[in-house]
């Protein structure tokens, strides 16, 4: 899987003007789910997540994790972090796991999150989305669990 981590003092997704999703301070969690991914790929992933030291201490340090601060969790389904961009100019997304797939291995990343004690929004599967974010740092991290 790969994710995209952003640490944010507030975010929300919205479907077609609704508000779908909102967190105060956490972490908003862009995620892909690839081909050889499995439940037990999402778990480990949810797992490194609710572990890494991306928050502030009292010395402004970043040595807190997100279940340490009980900040909260957007996770918005984003097959275009499979994006391959080696040829031409429109990428391709044929590295993404197919959609039944990436459902079920998106809804069981953040049912993941949930289990660690991870307050947990999402956005709507393969919904057209509109993500609103302040990105608190600016911290963006990148993970992928096949490197």
């Amino acid at each position: 899987m790969r994710a995209l981590l952003q640490r944010v003092t507030h975010a929300s997704v919205s479907v077609e003007g609704e508000v779908i999703g909102e967190i105060r301070a956490g972490l908003t969690i862009f995620v892909c789910a690839m081909p050889d991914d499995s439940p037990e790929t999402a778990q480990a992933l949810a797992l490194k997540i609710s572990k890494l030291r991306l928050f502030k201490d009292e010395a402004g340090k970043m040595n807190l994790s997100l279940a340490q601060t009980g900040g909260a969790a957007l996770v918005v389904s984003q097959f275009t972090l499979a994006a391959d961009t080696s040829r031409g100019t429109r990428p391709g997304f044929s590295y993404a796991a197919k959609p039944e797939q990436a459902e079920a291995l998106y809804l069981g990343f953040a049912q993941a999150l949930r289990d660690l004690d991870v307050p947990v929004q999402t956005g709507r599967f393969g919904a057209d989305m509109s993500v609103a974010l302040v990105n608190d740092g600016p911290v963006t991290i990148w993970l992928d669990t096949a490197a």
